[in-house]
């Protein structure tokens, strides 16, 4: 027993002297002065699955689904991935560069497990009864059905937390959008401002409207989900022609009555985008970045983008001179940039984990 705790001992204070060389640090302190903003991250994500795993009726968890009471591993790997995302966020480049990936992948596991339910497989399914998975749905589908508000009461609090970034990290369908628009051209055509308000209303009118009326008529759910189907398969339509073509999410933009009803809502919250003015050169490099038309020549001069914007980030990632940031509105006006962003990075990457483990039809 001597023997093996003194060979312990040795081997913990070798390993803590090594620790303390260059070649260590080098090594494990390359991401030096996030390990606070990853670690809250982790215990957000963490905590917010030990929740919805203990208070569901269902089994959240896959891990738990396939092999019960294994579902704390899965909660350690997404606290481990919400820790990993927040640190992505807190560096401005590589946020731009990996959020399209990592929007993607969350929308690829979203729909490989709906495809594997109806394939058979019913274990990647929440509970076997199956919505369409339309945003538009989120505020329609409860005016038909007179009632399931657990998609629209998700929707409004995440708005809460993170104000209408909920469009460019967590929409299992916009992601499908932003890699329409990344194929095509390198500076994006702007979309009319007036479709962002005009365009959006009309898609919310319309999707509400017919859902009450389809509901008044007594019109079979089948036949209102093959109406509801059309009205996706057209939006899968804007995706990959006019998207495409522009090089803007026009879908999201112009058409997703959820991204109004998120960027009104997100109003409420602190978060915002801001341009500083004094250090801008106007040289657009953040307007060539921005998928969602965003920062037209008066909104750059005016120092913060217009309606359409949900945060993104990417605008501040492509800004050669570090002129844009996220802030925080009054009262917390005086929350200096670092600390929005650590703020922003904590929540954002605990909710992209969750969405992650939790996040099926």
């Amino acid at each position: 027993l001597a023997l093996i705790l003194g060979g312990l001992t040795l081997a913990s204070l070798a390993s803590g002297l090594w620790l303390l060389g260059e070649r260590a640090r080098a090594l494990f302190h390359r991401n030096s002065g996030t390990e606070a903003v990853r670690t809250a991250a982790f215990a957000l994500a963490v905590s917010g699955l030990y929740l919805a795993r203990s208070k569901a009726k269902v089994a959240v968890l896959l891990a738990d689904r396939f092999m019960p009471g294994s579902g704390w591993l899965e909660m350690l790997a997404m606290g481990f991935y919400a820790a990993w995302v927040a640190g992505v966020i807190l560096d401005p480049a590589r946020h731009k560069r990996l959020r399209p990936k990592l929007w993607a992948l969350f929308s690829a596991v979203f729909f490989a497990q709906l495809a594997l339910g109806l394939a058979g497989l019913t274990d990647f399914l929440m509970t076997g009864r199956l919505h369409l998975p339309v945003p538009a749905l989120i505020a329609a589908g409860p005016l038909f059905r007179g009632g399931g508000l657990f998609m629209p009461i998700l929707f409004a609090s995440t708005v809460v937390l993170v104000g209408p970034a909920w469009c460019s990290h967590l929409c299992y369908i916009g992601a499908w959008d932003d890699q329409c628009s990344r194929l095509g051209p390198k500076r994006p055509k702007p979309l009319p401002r007036s479709w962002a308000i005009g365009g959006r209303l009309a898609a919310l009118v319309l999707a509400c409207g017919a859902a009450l009326v389809l509901r008044a008529q007594n019109v079979p759910g089948e036949t209102a989900a093959w109406l509801a189907a059309g009205f996706g398969l057209a939006g899968l339509g804007v995706m990959a022609l006019v998207s495409r073509r522009l090089g803007v999410m026009a879908h999201c933009t112009a058409l997703c009555p959820n991204g109004l009803v998120g960027k009104r809502l997100g109003r409420l919250t602190p978060w915002r985008v801001r341009i500083d003015r004094e250090t801008c050169t106007g040289c657009g490099s953040c307007a060539r970045a921005c998928r969602y038309s965003a920062l037209t020549p008066a909104e750059i001069e005016a120092g913060a983008p217009g309606l359409p914007c949900t945060l993104c980030g990417d605008c501040i990632g492509a800004c050669p001179h570090d002129s844009m940031g996220y802030r925080l509105a009054w009262p917390l006006s005086r929350v200096g940039p670092g600390t929005a962003r650590a703020a922003l990075a904590v929540l954002l990457g605990a909710l992209m984990a969750v969405f992650l483990g939790v996040a099926r039809i």
